[in-house]
């Protein structure tokens, strides 16, 4: 999601030096997308270590708002938010923050109790502790980071990327969709977890570069640069925890 996405893109703004002005506000993306995600490792470990709220957030209807809580509201922003404030672009950041934190909770809850996540693998079992968490964080981190500096720095033009990034996730979607209620093929759902890591690899890279790009469109409007300062928080903070769920499964996969 993306509220400044642009069509067109200027070479000049592709060739320009490095800015002060531009070194701030992506530093204000990622401050907004490195609080986002201390924010959810928090949440997640209360979650997935206090009895009590493990209980509330899985054991109660409260378990539909987590698991479809982001999706809603980042569908439904995108009718209702089409010329966001800053206070209703931060309230639906850390909206949808605060509940990916707390559906990351269960891979807490298995790390906590030395469980087997038997079926999470398309039937296979996934078996998680502490130590597997933090090697696919620093995977995770290395990558996108990477990725990241590959799209602030490149010449070459990932604004075409756009439209196969979206026609691509909307394809693995109803991949994933038929695989689950009909299909159910172990070798099919790694597929289409690869199929995510890359497709979330190329948003890292394509969104930073249009970061950069609407930097130099907007810059001046303060009211609109802090909105973009959170949306290209929130866009970077999606991509990241589907690619740290990806590697996690990957780590952990006991087939």
């Amino acid at each position: 999601m993306n509220q400044f996405n642009r069509t067109a893109y200027d070479a000049r703004t592709l060739d320009t030096s490095v800015d002060a002005g531009l070194r701030s506000f992506m530093l204000g993306v990622y401050n907004k997308m490195g609080l986002g995600l201390l924010l959810s490792a928090a949440i997640a470990y209360v979650v997935g270590t206090v009895a009590p709220v493990t209980q509330l957030v899985f054991g109660t209807p409260l378990l539909f708002v987590v698991q479809f809580g982001p999706i809603a509201l980042l569908f439904g922003s995108m009718f209702f938010m089409r010329n966001p404030s800053p206070t209703g672009a931060a309230l639906l950041y850390w909206s949808v923050v605060s509940l990916i934190g707390a559906s990351l909770g269960m891979w807490v809850m298995i790390a906590a109790n030395s469980d087997m996540a038997a079926g999470i693998a398309g039937g296979g079992q996934i078996g998680i502790d502490f130590g597997t968490i933090a090697q696919a964080l620093v995977i995770t981190s290395a990558a996108f980071f990477g990725l990241s500096l590959f799209g602030y720095t490149t010449k070459m033009n990932l604004g075409p990327l756009r439209s196969f990034l979206f026609m691509g996730m909307i394809g693995v979607i109803a991949i994933a969709l038929l695989n689950t209620f009909f299909i159910n093929s172990g070798p099919l759902h790694w597929i289409i977890q690869f199929a995510i890591l890359g497709l979330m690899s190329g948003v890292v890279a394509w969104q930073t570069q249009n970061l950069k790009i609407t930097y130099f469109e907007i810059q001046g409007d303060e009211r609109s640069m802090a909105v973009a300062t959170t949306f290209g928080a929130l866009n970077l903070y999606i991509a990241f925890i589907n690619m740290f769920q990806v590697i996690l499964m990957l780590l952990g996969n006991r087939e």
